[in-house]
């Protein structure tokens, strides 16, 4: 189906998550799924491999977007000790993941693309945020888990669950681990011409209830 809508920002995800924070931009836009094959490839570095999956997204999206639209494409992916943990197969999966984080840091690694449909350009950026997690047990773990929340994510848990609250102490970017930085965004679209409306960093901390100390970092040129 083409996309007929007028110029043009498209989100190529159906997250929620992504969807609004991408909102908080004060900008129309449309949202398309992407439907690539996610798999790893052999010795893949998780930064290589979000930034691979984020433009692909942008570019499936973008092959049936009207000419000029800005396709936004998005991936996360949690890392320990240097390997990927995707999203959990199953709730042992899930739980195994939750047991080695637990009490622990690791790394976030949320790639954005942008890609200029019916042209060549197209840019993109990696955001790593290491992630503190607090010492939870085991009790809470599986009260986690049946609430079905972590199956869906990578690394089987979502940070801004009220319930769960698995990080604590984390001084980087909250929206990344969430999948979306929106500053990293708001700095890729600044180079095709159509930035999101002034002061999207202040609405993302409100909306998050967040003092964030690196949104300077991630606007800058």
């Amino acid at each position: 189906m083409q996309i007929t809508s007028p110029p043009q920002l498209v989100l190529g995800s159906t997250s929620p998550r992504r969807k609004q924070l991408l909102g908080l931009g004060l900008l129309p836009f449309n949202v398309e799924a992407a439907d690539i094959d996610e798999t790893e490839t052999a010795g893949e570095q998780p930064r290589d491999y979000v930034g691979r999956l984020a433009l692909q997204k942008a570019r499936k999206v973008a092959e049936r977007a009207e000419a000029g639209a800005l396709v936004l494409g998005s991936d996360t992916t949690v890392a320990l000790d240097g390997a990927i943990l995707a999203k959990p197969v199953d709730e042992a999966d899930a739980k195994r993941m939750l047991i080695d984080l637990r009490n622990r840091k690791h790394q976030v690694y949320t790639a954005v693309a942008v890609v200029v449909a019916g042209t060549s350009t197209e840019y993109m950026e990696v955001v790593e945020t290491e992630v503190p997690m607090r010492d939870y047990s085991d009790e809470e773990i599986d009260a986690y888990i049946a609430t079905g929340d972590p199956m869906d994510k990578a690394g089987a848990y979502g940070i801004q669950n009220a319930s769960f609250r698995p990080v604590i102490g984390m001084r980087q970017c909250y929206a990344s681990v969430m999948g979306f930085p929106i500053c990293a965004v708001q700095k890729l679209l600044t180079k095709t011409g159509k930035a999101l409306k002034a002061g999207v960093e202040e609405r993302c901390q409100d909306l998050l209830d967040y003092q964030c100390p690196v949104f300077s970092k991630y606007l800058a040129g």
